[in-house]
């Protein structure tokens, strides 16, 4: 039976390139290359740390930890949506395949591994003694060397697109439109837009977060985790499939702006409290709870409020965007195992906190494009193990 989905498109569907989107794309992953450069010197829980550490880099970066790869899973649900485009349901699937799965074996087998020799290198006499570990299979950080860290993104969006698969063709169809003429009646108007996605995903989390709490967190059994991240997703699909309503997200730009900016007041208020500098007159358990709500609302008003901004004032094309685009999967494959490599020796040295910071923001970066450039943009094989489309 043929699955194509071309004849039920809608005319009303833009399937246009939106320059705003690869923007916002590209800032994200920066943000993520700053992020966790910082893992190396704030006072968090990270694989490695430097010798010193500081609080200072923990007020901008607990912020950009509740909308970064939220923002980042929120524009893959809008490129989904695009992605499905003519495609019958079997080659969009096969399409997902070649560009997620793959670069996540590889990069499971390859990129990753790099990573936990760093954080054990006390415990073996040299790399390749500590790689063959690797195919013990064991996970990590049960003893084993096997994990996908930060490439969990990877996975969840190659299972979100799949499972998504029967609604991305439902809301690509003619048969939506009653549906999407009722979302568009409850986020039309900015309190609509602001909180009814915020009060979803906070039901979710009520629900699901006392069978998995954070200090038994784990990517491996973590169904809050999977939820929370996949309803930004759901909600890219489904604010850019609706024309009227992906217009009305960028009309209401400056009143979510301003919700913003209140919602950061009593985030940091609490925020300030746990470290120190304010006291609150609850138990901890109370606080840290209301922290927890408030920073679910707090990531998705950052999140909507930078799809508002980024929709008015960044969809311009630029000769250098397409390579840009091209260049931003191989570069988050890379960019965490580069920065623990090179933070290694970086942090060794008898430097201040900020010189080691930015020099390993700028070697990292200059170590990405340059392999990208050289090794991974010209060569076929190294494109698909990045999730690069291929040449012809």
């Amino acid at each position: 039976m043929n699955t194509s989905i071309v004849t039920e498109q809608p005319l009303t569907i833009n399937d246009q390139r939106r320059y705003d989107l690869d923007w916002l794309r590209f800032i994200a992953i920066a943000i993520l290359l700053f992020f966790h450069t910082g893992m190396w010197f704030n006072t968090w829980g990270w694989h490695v740390k430097n010798n010193e550490t500081t609080v200072s880099f923990q007020y901008w970066m607990i912020w950009s930890h509740n909308f970064r790869m939220q923002l980042l899973l929120f524009i893959s649900g809008a490129g989904t949506f695009m992605a499905l485009g003519k495609r019958t349901s079997s080659q969009f699937a096969g399409e997902r395949f070649k560009r997620l799965f793959i670069p996540l074996l590889f990069g499971m087998l390859v990129v990753v591994p790099p990573q936990i020799y760093y954080e054990r290198i006390n415990q073996f006499s040299s790399y390749w003694d500590f790689y063959k570990t690797v195919f013990q299979f064991k996970p990590y950080p049960e003893g084993g060397s096997l994990s996908w860290h930060h490439l969990w993104f990877i996975l969840y969006l190659l299972v979100y697109s799949l499972i998504t698969i029967p609604f991305l063709k439902f809301v690509r169809s003619p048969k939506s439109e009653k549906f999407k003429n009722v979302v568009f009646k409850l986020l039309s108007s900015p309190a609509g837009l602001l909180f009814i996605p915020s009060s979803f995903i906070l039901i979710t989390q009520i629900f699901l977060r006392p069978y998995f709490p954070e200090e038994t967190h784990s990517l491996y059994n973590d169904w809050a985790f999977f939820t929370y991240y996949f309803i930004f997703f759901l909600l890219g699909i489904i604010c850019y499939s609706s024309q009227k309503l992906w217009e009305v997200i960028g009309s209401n730009r400056k009143a979510l702006l301003v919700a913003l900016v209140f919602s950061l007041i009593p985030f940091y208020i609490v925020y300030f409290h746990f470290r120190g500098l304010i006291a609150l007159p609850w138990p901890e358990d109370t606080v840290e709870t209301t922290f927890d709500v408030i920073a679910i609302f707090v990531s998705w008003f950052t999140v909507i409020t930078i799809i508002a901004f980024g929709q008015h004032h960044l969809n311009k094309p630029h000769k250098w965007l397409s390579t840009i685009g091209e260049a931003l999967y191989p570069f988050y494959i890379l960019h965490q195992s580069v920065i623990i490599a090179i933070g290694y020796f970086v942090c060794q040295l008898d430097w201040s906190i900020a010189a080691k910071y930015w020099s390993i923001c700028f070697l990292t970066l200059t170590s990405c494009v340059g392999f990208y450039l050289l090794c991974i943009r010209p060569f076929n094989i190294m494109r698909l193990l990045f999730g690069v489309k291929l040449k012809k």
